[in-house]
């Protein structure tokens, strides 16, 4: 399967890739597994810089001119890539930012916030199986090239995520009566390689007019779960801006201690700070079905009333799931591919996460 997708016009954005050996490419074209690309090494000025510290020192018009100086274009497999650009590990996401998602996740109210704590890999890094109930969800994100303060619009550049999701750990911590707190959510999503990142950054000259024609799109096995216009999302990445910095005093449960928004003490949102925007209809999960609320009941029942309702259906639910084998299995093949975005491509592998 070829992943051959469309580049954007230089006088629309800026892409770039880096490769295994730390050389960043300022990309031209992406066909058959392979990108073509301008090799930028001449223009940095240590070999710890990569694609962001280059904007941010000589501009997008800069830049531009240099790939289109007449240098000899290289090609490299997507195989050879690594992470476009260095990122943190302290990212801010955002849970039900699609209606239907919402939907079949059985949430109601607004969407909400979350930390995940998560050091980004690869776009073809393995993601680990664990022991729990392993989701998928195709994720924009905005990444920015310089600190965001308090008023500053959404700027910087575009990457794919797979916010990968423990749902039976989420679960088990979630608050069912206040899901818009984001309890659980980071303690399910913050497991070592739970952020696998797309191969390209992408730094576009007018952002809301890019985001408006990206297409997500997530497969299983070559089979499509995933696919809806980026812009079909209840807040966009202003609105997600805002709503983080009216939470960025907020503290989460994450494990044995706390989480906080990705803020810096003047109440900047870091540069090289992902900032995921949601996941469309299609996950794994969606809801927890009537025979499992049933299940749940009689166990507690059973139990001579130990514990609560809730914690026996959860249980009921997830051991029915492990049996079914309905969640992400060892040897799973996630793919993820959008035009002028890049792909990831991520085999589940057995081990424990955590």
């Amino acid at each position: 399967m070829t992943a051959t997708l469309t580049i954007a016009p230089l006088d629309e954005a800026l892409t770039f890739a880096r490769s295994l050996a730390g050389q960043t490419m300022g990309v031209l074209s992406y066909r058959d597994d392979q990108l073509t690309g301008v090799d930028l090494s001449a223009l940095m000025l240590s070999p710890g810089e990569d694609a962001v510290d280059l904007i941010n020192r000589l501009g997008q018009d800069a830049v531009s001119a240099a790939m289109l100086s007449g240098q000899p274009a290289i090609t490299l497999p997507v195989s050879e890539l690594d992470l476009p650009i260095k990122l943190t590990d302290a990212h801010i996401a955002v849970g039900t930012n699609y209606r239907e998602h919402a939907e079949e996740s059985a949430v109601t109210g607004s969407p909400f916030l979350f930390p995940k704590l998560v050091t980004p890999t690869a776009s073809r890094a393995d993601i680990p199986a664990g022991v729990g109930l392993l989701d998928f969800e195709v994720e924009l994100c905005l990444v920015p090239l310089k600190p965001l303060g308090l008023t500053d619009p959404a700027s910087g550049g575009l990457i794919l995520g797979n916010d990968v999701t423990d749902r039976a750990l989420l679960m088990r911590g979630v608050n069912l009566k206040d899901p818009q707190s984001g309890r659980g959510f980071t303690d399910g999503k913050s497991a070592p390689g739970f952020l696998p990142v797309g191969d390209l950054l992408v730094v576009p000259r007018d952002l809301d007019a890019f985001v408006g024609g990206l297409i997500l799109q997530l497969s299983v096995n070559g089979v499509e779960r995933q696919r809806a216009p980026v812009t079909e999302w209840i807040w966009d990445l202003n609105e997600i801006l805002n709503q983080a910095r009216a939470k960025r005093e907020t503290v989460w449960s994450w494990r044995q201690g706390e989480a906080r928004l990705a803020f810096t003490e003047d109440g900047a949102i870091p540069a090289r700070t992902v900032i995921m925007a949601g996941t469309p209809a299609g996950t794994l999960f969606q809801g927890v079905p009537g025979k499992d609320r049933q299940s749940g009941l009689v166990r507690w029942i059973l139990s001579g009333f130990r514990g609560t309702v809730v914690k026996h259906v959860i249980d009921a639910y997830i051991a029915r799931s492990q049996a079914r084998k309905t969640y992400l299995q060892p040897g799973d093949q996630v793919t993820i591919r959008v035009d002028r975005l890049g792909t990831l491509s991520n085999r589940v592998k057995a081990g424990n996460a955590l």
